[in-house]
């Protein structure tokens, strides 16, 4: 199982403000093509704008404490923010967490359509996201 870093996300009470800095003294560039199709019905309504250097990813969301009451899910990704890997055999992937006894959120498709996703935390509480594309293969690992 190969692992990318692919994004990290920031979750914050002002996405505008926070893509302005990201934009303009950060100098990342607003992302608009190959972008995940959120999946707002599901658990997670807010707003997420995203910019990238180039290579790696900056998601900017709506901080929401409740996202994981409604979905259900220990693990809360729009809390405080993650950092994410897209992998290439989430089965795999969680294989080895369960191996290892790290607890995880299988949040499947719930936040973003195509890609399913599991969070869990690092010793230090921090969010760790790994996901797989599953339906077009196009945003290969």
């Amino acid at each position: 199982m190969k692992l990318k870093l692919h994004h990290i996300n920031l979750s914050t009470s002002n996405v505008a403000a926070m893509t302005d800095f990201y934009r303009i003294i950060m100098g990342l560039r607003e992302e608009h093509d190959g972008l995940p199709v959120l999946e707002k019905k599901k658990g997670y309504a807010g707003d997420v704008a995203f910019v990238s250097d180039g290579d790696i990813q900056t998601h900017i969301a709506t901080r929401d404490i409740e996202a994981g009451f409604r979905t259900g899910m220990i693990v809360n990704p729009v809390a405080q923010g993650h950092i994410a890997y897209r992998c290439n055999d989430i089965k795999a992937f969680k294989l080895h967490l369960d191996e290892n006894n790290i607890p995880y959120s299988d949040w499947g498709d719930r936040a973003v359509a195509g890609w399913h996703q599991i969070f869990f935390y690092d010793p230090d509480g921090n969010v760790i996201e790994v996901h797989q594309v599953l339906d077009d293969g196009k945003q290969g690992v």
